[in-house]
């Protein structure tokens, strides 16, 4: 039997943030097992989301859910236990992201079957935040945020482009067909670099299954999409320095970022047990120190918000593609794929993760630069 004091407290704290046990609202929780409690007070994050996924409960609008609980600052009100805190330290007593273990989130999460990321994105395949300012659907939005980063990036025919973390080419196949460039993309995924070759075919755009520290050869521009969130704290400044390194004195560097507005050193524990291991996202404050003395910040645009668009279109397609995707993924993975979605978005909405592009310079432009929305 569940400890009734345990219970009391998810209660209490359920309520602080407008939402009710076994409540009405599409946003309640329904308890299907009491053990529930237990692991919500001791494990936190991990506890929520693995309860998730064992059955043991459920909303009708699990983004909902998140979004209250995190606006409301609950994740602050649970202690965790000596288990997650350990597996946390090791974020920072071992550089989780080096270069020997780069290759890790290629092979757990990128490589999960070209099939399902086929359907679940946009038809050029951005697994990354959508541009909804004028847009009325996913692929325009995205389409619209590929026009937005090559017009920051301020690109002409014949520039060479490299791109950190270039996923299966949209960048590269978007810039090489309307702005006449040659991209050098780098992914460690190979899955990815499979499908990438062939849907650029053609197209002066070259996928590398490497590390980004390997790179060390000069271009025009530079643009790493979604990429820096599997690079660690430890390794901002190598991060910027190699990029540093690569970039033409004159050049610019677009860098598109999920960031959070507090200087963390680790991921939560569910996220990197089940989605994206050794996963961090960055503070501006980080970035900024890590970038001192390698780059001049020229534009810093935030539109996290509309990464809850994007991944509420990413779950629709998801579900709505699950019958053909079912016999080669099982259930329990359809239940940990929909709760990575769409505790996602509430984050978004709930503003707790960010969105950022900066453009970056080595030396300043000469005049200044025009932001560009």
């Amino acid at each position: 039997m569940s400890n009734q004091r345990e219970k009391s407290l998810v209660r209490d704290l359920l309520e602080f943030a407008g939402v009710e046990l076994n409540g009405k609202r599409p946003w309640d929780i329904q308890v299907h097992d009491e053990r529930v409690y237990e692991r919500l007070v001791s494990e936190a994050e991990l506890g929520l989301g693995e309860s998730y996924m064992a059955g043991w409960w459920a909303a009708e609008k699990v983004d909902e859910f998140i979004f209250r609980i995190l606006r409301a600052d609950l994740q602050d009100k649970v202690k965790r236990n000596f288990n997650i805190l350990l597996r946390l330290a090791a974020f920072r007593l071992t550089n989780m992201q080096k270069k020997s273990r780069a290759f890790i989130v290629g092979r757990r999460h990128y490589d999960l079957g070209n099939e399902l990321f086929t359907k679940m994105l946009d038809r050029r395949m951005n697994y990354s935040c959508a541009y909804w300012k004028d847009a009325g659907n996913l692929d325009a939005a995205q389409e619209d945020k590929l026009k937005l980063v090559c017009e920051k990036l301020r690109l002409e025919p014949g520039m060479k482009v490299l791109d950190i973390g270039c996923g299966w080419g949209a960048f590269g196949k978007y810039a090489a067909e309307n702005y006449g460039v040659e991209v050098v993309g780098l992914t460690v995924s190979r899955e990815q670099v499979a499908l990438g070759r062939e849907m650029c075919k053609g197209l002066p755009v070259e996928f590398r299954l490497q590390d980004y520290r390997e790179t060390d050869e000069k271009f025009d521009a530079i643009v790493s999409i979604g990429m820096i969130e599997h690079v660690g704290y430890k390794n901002y400044r190598d991060y910027f320095a190699v990029s540093n390194r690569c970039l033409n004195e004159d050049g610019l560097f677009l860098l598109h970022a999920i960031g959070s507005p507090r200087s963390v050193r680790s991921t939560d524990a569910w996220t990197h047990k089940y989605i994206f291991p050794n996963g961090m996202l960055p503070s501006v404050a980080q970035l900024a120190k890590a970038m001192e003395g390698l780059f001049i910040m020229e534009d810093l645009h935030n539109f996290g918000a509309d990464y809850d668009k994007t991944l509420m279109a990413w779950y629709d397609n998801f579900s709505k593609s699950w019958d053909s995707l079912k016999e080669a993924y099982g259930e329990t993975f359809f239940k940990m794929w929909k709760y990575f979605l769409l505790s996602s978005a509430g984050a978004f909405r709930a503003r707790s993760n960010q969105l950022w592009q900066f453009v970056l310079s080595k030396k300043g432009v000469l005049g200044g630069y025009r932001s560009i929305r």
